[in-house]
């Protein structure tokens, strides 16, 4: 069969492409953003890409069309394949049909931390023997890629809220009909397309109705949101998991910035020592052995598999080192996320600086309000708690919608904005001094402000990268 993809470059319908590739299909696709890295991923596995969504495609005749979420009406190829009536489908009822049937799926839902769960999630599967695909939408530093077949019964599926198609305006995970779903959080998110938090947990209510009795639905104790979803009706085992003390047959007890034992039903079972750190990870690890016990894993091998997670390429990845100064990239783009993140990487500095006997550098924020909820601002009132364990914090304001100064303006002197990049780069590295950790946070691509700040701290400290 001839698939041809529209809006193939976006990180779920690039592994579409390749997971329909393959299986064997002939691929093709189009989109406006043809560039690396999704791009050369496509194009190594043999993929036709074409700019634009112009017209002429027809000619293409594919067997079917496969339209991403980034597709509207008044698209003009879209226009014409409705015109003539032509077979389309959405990238993740194509998913569900042909790639997740017959699969043993766990699905990782939630409003933050489904890319690093889901990674955590293949990679103990992997080191275990069961040999899972997945679709992720990330590149996890043990695979290198974002979507895999495999060879064994297990899927691993990102399983995103956000809505399939301008014609299925469901969450793309009710299309997945997992075996084990893990909810890892919900909050309000994505006020494009969504009016309040109750419109969230009703999809999440529909996720929960195809989980089969048989199967396992993981989720974090005492989360008043997902308890709402579950009380509208649970048909599945809920297994809950907790790092923080509460209640819970899956419970962390922290040791140190990035040390923990998992305990289950009060018993340790397993050690996890990492390079990670924070509590939102400790959260996504228990998940993780909770859900992968699910499918028959061993905890104490689940928690030695954890212990050698390589990460995930854009979660708290180092991009680079210049002048002593670190610099790091990282997706977090929410609120909360923003927090967890920056709270995981000042107690990371804290250990490794309190192992070498010296004082811990300063942790600099960067900032881009790049997703729809941000650019509206739906959401700005809760950033200036935010950046709380930031010493310094620099906003990059260009495309916003509301007014920066006023909203961040209990940051005081840590506050720095600009809505341009190299105002920001010169402000950054004239504060930075060996030792500082700086975070950029965007769920795009900031510009390419990782790189730019690596050569602009070498170029300060007179060394070449």
């Amino acid at each position: 069969m001839h698939i041809h993809i529209l809006g193939i470059c976006g990180t779920f319908m690039g592994g579409v492409a390749q997971l329909a590739k393959a299986l064997g299909h002939k691929v093709t696709g189009c989109d406006t953003n043809v560039y690396p890295p999704m791009s050369t991923q496509l194009t190594q596995a043999g993929i036709e890409l074409t700019e634009g969504f112009g017209v002429e495609q027809l000619a293409i005749k594919p067997d079917l069309w496969v339209v991403g979420n980034v597709v509207s009406r008044g698209n003009p190829l879209m226009e014409a394949i409705l015109n003539q009536g032509l077979a389309y489908t959405s990238g993740p009822q194509w998913v569900g049909e042909h790639i997740l049937r017959g699969r043993k799926v766990l699905a990782v839902a939630g409003t933050h931390g489904k890319t690093s769960t889901s990674s955590m999630l293949a990679w103990v599967l992997q080191q275990a023997g069961l040999n899972p695909g997945f679709v992720i939408g990330g590149v996890p530093s043990g695979f290198g890629v974002s979507a895999t077949l495999g060879q064994g019964d297990c899927f691993v599926i990102e399983a995103d809220e956000y809505d399939t198609a301008f014609f299925d305006k469901r969450s793309k995970f009710v299309h997945y009909r997992p075996t084990v779903a893990v909810l890892n959080n919900l909050e309000f998110d994505h006020a494009d397309i969504f009016p309040d938090l109750a419109a969230i947990e009703t999809q999440f209510h529909h996720l929960v109705r195809t989980v089969p009795s048989e199967g396992r639905v993981v989720c974090p104790a005492n989360t008043e949101s997902l308890e709402r979803v579950l009380k509208r009706g649970c048909w599945t085992p809920v297994e809950r998991f907790s790092a923080s003390g509460e209640a819970a047959p899956w419970q962390a007890r922290v040791l140190g910035a990035s040390k923990f034992e998992v305990l289950n039903n009060g018993e340790v079972k397993g050690t996890v020592e990492w390079g990670w750190s924070g509590l939102h990870n400790v959260n996504n690890a228990l998940a993780v052995v909770a859900a992968a016990h699910a499918v028959g894993v061993n905890v104490a091998d689940a928690c030695s598999y954890l212990s050698e997670f390589p990460g995930v390429k854009r979660r708290m990845e180092l991009r680079g080192e210049a002048g002593g100064v670190k610099v790091y990239d990282d997706f977090a783009h929410h609120p909360t996320a923003i927090a967890t993140t920056l709270e995981g990487a000042r107690a990371r500095m804290a250990e490794i600086a309190a192992s070498k006997g010296e004082e811990s550098g300063r942790l600099i924020a960067l900032f881009e309000p790049r997703s729809n909820t941000m650019k509206m601002g739906t959401l700005a009132q809760a950033l200036p708690a935010s950046f709380k364990e930031a010493h310094a914090v620099a906003c990059y304001t260009a495309g916003i919608q509301w007014d920066v100064l006023d909203t961040l303006g209990s940051l005081g002197e840590r506050l720095f904005t600009s809505n341009h990049l190299d105002e920001i780069i010169d402000h950054v590295v004239a504060q930075a001094r060996p030792g500082d950790w700086i975070l950029a946070m965007s769920n795009g691509s900031f510009g390419g402000i990782h790189e730019k700040l690596i050569g602009a701290l070498a170029q300060a400290a007179g060394v070449r990268v």
